[in-house]
């Protein structure tokens, strides 16, 4: 059984996976045997920090560039470049996105762009990218990172649910268009996950109890916790290997179960 979920002899491209959730699971691509691991950062610095926490890690055959996701010339030349140095990408992993929590009545359209822009257009843009080598080949793993917010809404993220909203769907065309060349395209849901950019929202109040943004979660979070980072590591590998080729167009959330449960009845 372990065969079907070993990465062995593939190469995976994780966008914006110098930190955080797309670290975790370039990680545990490399632990399950993936042949290269691709990451991209949008700036110089973020590319070093990532190579360092890398070879921190101990994982090798890692490759890093610095690229705009939104930028589509940028990224086909990208593409060009890892196929000469690299080889073929197998998996590509659309993890980098950023949110603006701002009021909707007082964002700015530019905001709400840069949003959109990075969390939707720029999937699209890597994604077609790989598309003619994966059809080609007839073979290859598309994973978007949704997020629940593609399920909830939620006040001052109206960008950022409109935009992961929007990559559901984008999945499930993906799925419905390409899935005749035994490509996959799969969407994974993070719930909240204790990360050092969620850190502030878990400290402790000066008089001991929790961050209100903290007991919130916890309170709607059947496992009542907050998620850890290596916990996506399971589901992003089944979503990356063999073990899925009959998984296509799906969304899975990974978030303690908070979309399944409505909260607990006030006593």
């Amino acid at each position: 059984m372990t065969n079907i979920f070993s990465l062995e002899g593939k190469n995976a491209w994780i966008t914006g996976a110098s930190h955080g959730i797309g670290f975790s699971i370039a990680e545990a691509y490399a632990k399950a045997g993936a042949s290269n691991i691709i990451f991209n950062s949008s700036s110089e610095a973020s590319l070093q920090r990532g190579l360092e926490a890398y070879a921190k890690a101990g994982i090798k055959n890692v490759h890093g560039y610095v690229c705009d996701v939104t930028d589509e010339k940028a990224v086909k030349a990208l593409v060009e470049k890892i196929h000469e140095e690299v080889g073929p990408i197998h998996i590509l992993v659309n993890n980098a996105g950023i949110i603006k929590r701002i009021p909707m009545h007082e964002m700015s359209r530019g905001d709400f762009q840069q949003v959109i822009d990075t969390d939707l257009v720029a999937p699209y843009i890597c994604s077609a990218a790989v598309l003619p080598e994966m059809m080609e080949r007839r073979e290859g793993k598309i994973i978007n990172i949704c997020s629940m917010m593609s399920e909830l809404g939620r006040e001052t993220v109206s960008a950022y649910a409109a935009a992961k909203g929007g990559l559901k769907m984008l999945t499930r065309n993906i799925c419905s268009e390409y899935g005749e060349y035994n490509i996959q395209c799969n969407g994974l849901g993070p719930g909240y996950i204790a990360t050092s950019q969620t850190a502030p929202l878990r400290e402790r109040q000066p008089d001991g109890s929790r961050h209100p943004f903290d007991a919130f979660i916890v309170s709607k979070t059947p496992a009542g916790r907050w998620l850890n980072p290596d916990e996506l590591a399971g589901p992003a590998v089944f979503l990356a290997s063999k073990a899925s080729d009959a998984v296509n167009g799906h969304i899975l959330y990974v978030d303690g179960g908070i979309l399944a449960y409505i909260g607990k009845q006030p006593k």
